[in-house]
């Protein structure tokens, strides 16, 4: 039987079709690299059509085709691509390039925060820098500022560069290389440590001094309710009245002296930024607390013996032999003599007062003098006892645990911290019970009358009333409407 497919009118067709089938691919192939494309051939009909249309009405030419718009290149590229490789993706939904993705990428700012038990070393390894450049940088900040000054709270501002190749999932550092680490140890002092132009592994450090100005302030209030709340309304920084309470600690029971119309005064130091920020305070050169219609000033003063304290209008030194009050900021919750006691049930002597007071409040020596014992003793837990001069000791009970350093026999200066507030021993809660003791017997520390402390004499009595007219002279300019007064202490 003959085979129909090697007939010469078969074969002759074949081949025709052959040919016809490579053209017409090769014009199709053709088409895509070289010809206009459909969407520009529709546009230039269209361009067409809308000037001839113009023309007929005999309007300008151009009045539509601003409205027309031609594919861009990009458009174009992707549509050729597709059809290339036969695979269909919608135009529309294909990104392209935004001004954002040529830019350099940005540093990366980080900020840390000093706690308890970190060094510098290891905060800047886990915020992503290498252990090479930590120690590159650590080094550099040596030239000016102690890393092991560096205390709890200090925030630090890490400047990184931008990693040099895109973050995967898996990826132990999203960060470039460290550029610079900044903090400021105190208001008018800001270190910044920072890589070398041009060299990224290279630190160097600089200290930058912020301005400060100080001017002299003075606030007065009267007392309705308590001295701190009163301070508090007239803007007066907590530092200040701290300082003002101690001063006054050793002849004022200010949970028992204060009353509702009594008033206060107080002029201090403080210190101004550049944008007139109050950004610390100083020392305080004057007070007045007005008791019951009794005036009690105080002025600061340095003698010949080159210890700063506080004197009255006589020059009488405000420090005593012995505070009356040797905790900051407690409240008197039992007084001295018999009560019923409150874990025992039963009267009983208190032999002291106690001073409530949060876990942890600091406690200070209330004198000068050597520590007789510092251990857990008997039903006041842990206990502190010292011995200073004129025959006079206090004891200090049920405290949470020891400063630093103190142990029988370890002399301790006035105000020192000794301890801190708890409730070891027999306490129902967090309190101070003190005691003091004169010859050996305890005395009501709210009501004995203490030593007086250093009376000034002769030269130093004569310098002491110079700089109290200099001080005065200062007050009354500062009650003037907005003076402006610096005390020249040279």
């Amino acid at each position: 039987m003959k085979n129909r497919f090697h007939t010469p009118t078969f074969m002759v067709n074949a081949a025709i079709g052959s040919s016809l089938s490579i053209l017409a691919l090769g014009g199709i192939y053709f088409w895509l690299s070289s010809s206009t494309p459909i969407e520009e051939q529709v546009t230039n009909k269209t361009q067409a059509a809308t000037v001839e249309a113009t023309e007929d009405a005999s309007s300008t030419s151009n009045i539509n085709t601003q409205e027309i718009t031609v594919a861009s290149p990009e458009v174009v590229a992707t549509l050729k691509t597709d059809l290339l490789t036969s695979e269909y993706v919608a135009v529309g939904a294909v990104p392209t390039e935004t001004a954002a993705d040529i830019l350099e990428p940005s540093d990366i700012e980080k900020m840390v925060t000093v706690s308890h038990g970190d060094t510098l070393m290891s905060l800047l390894v886990a915020a992503g820098a290498t252990r090479s450049e930590a120690h590159g940088a650590i080094t550099a900040l040596t030239d000016v500022y102690s890393p092991r000054k560096i205390r709890p709270g200090l925030d630090i501002a890490l400047t990184f560069a931008p990693p040099s190749a895109p973050i995967v999932e898996v990826k132990e550092r999203d960060v470039g290389p460290l550029r610079a680490m900044q903090f400021q140890p105190s208001v008018e002092r800001i270190v910044k440590v920072s890589t070398t132009e041009g060299e990224e592994s290279k630190y160097i450090a600089e200290e930058i001094q912020r301005p400060l100005t100080m001017k002299m302030a003075r606030s007065t209030n009267e007392i309705t309710s308590s001295l701190y709340l009163a301070a508090t309304n007239v803007s007066v920084p907590n530092d200040i009245m701290i300082k003002m309470i101690r001063a006054y600690s050793f002849d004022v029971d200010f949970q028992r002296e204060i009353q509702k119309g009594d008033s206060f005064e107080v002029v201090y130091e403080a210190y101004y930024d550049e944008d007139g920020n109050l950004a610390r305070t100083g020392e305080i050169l004057y007070g007045r607390l007005n008791l019951s219609g009794d005036d009690l000033q105080l002025y600061r003063f340095t003698p010949s013996s080159g210890f700063t304290d506080y004197f009255n209008e006589k020059g009488q030194s405000a420090k005593k032999a012995l505070m009356r009050t040797p905790v900051d900021g407690a409240r008197l919750s039992s007084r001295f003599g018999k009560r019923k006691h409150p874990v025992l049930g039963y009267t009983k002597m208190h032999k002291g007062v106690d001073f409530a007071a949060p876990r942890g409040t600091p406690i200070y020596a209330a004198g000068d003098g050597v520590i007789l014992r510092a251990n857990r003793f008997s039903s006041f837990g842990n206990y502190v006892k010292i011995r200073h001069h004129s025959g006079y000791e206090t004891a200090y009970a049920h405290l949470k645990g020891f400063a630093k350093g103190i142990r029988k026999s370890k002399r301790v200066r006035q105000g020192q911290v000794i301890g801190y507030v708890g409730t070891t021993g027999r306490s129902t809660g967090p309190h101070l019970h003190y005691e003091v003791l004169f010859n050996g017997r305890q005395v009501n520390p709210l009501g004995v009358k203490l030593p007086a402390g250093e009376k000034l004499k002769k030269a130093d009595l004569k310098n002491f009333e110079s700089e109290k007219a200099k001080i005065d002279g200062l007050i009354e300019d500062l009650k003037q409407p907005a003076a402006i007064a610096k005390l020249n202490t040279n």
